[in-house]
């Protein structure tokens, strides 16, 4: 938290502004808390981008797994067999589905 002496990075509007896009509605109690953490928050930020970093690389994935996919091959399913051979005694279809008559307007 910030101490009572230190001015505020954002303003009580800047955190109404903040509420009114995210569709939410503030006390005013909820509206300094919220100036006082975000403050806090930046604060802590700007610490961080002190931090010498020249010499860190970059970590992009800690894991070291890789992403693993099927060659995009075409597959011959049975069941599609299947379900062309009922399609093909649907009274009614559309594209591969049954077509139905509607029951709500």
């Amino acid at each position: 938290m910030i101490s009572k002496k230190q001015v505020p990075r954002i303003s009580s509007e800047q955190v109404e502004h903040i509420a009114k896009l995210a569709r939410i509605e503030l006390t005013e109690k909820e509206k300094e808390k919220f100036t006082n953490e975000l403050s806090s928050i930046l604060d802590y930020v700007e610490k961080l981008n002190e931090v010498d970093t020249k010499n860190i690389e970059s970590i992009q994935q800690i894991t070291g797994l890789n992403n693993i996919t099927r060659s995009d091959i075409e597959i011959r399913n049975p069941k599609s067999e299947i379900r062309n051979n009922i399609l093909n005694e649907a009274s009614s279809k559309k594209d591969n589905y049954f077509k139905v008559p509607k029951i709500l307007e």
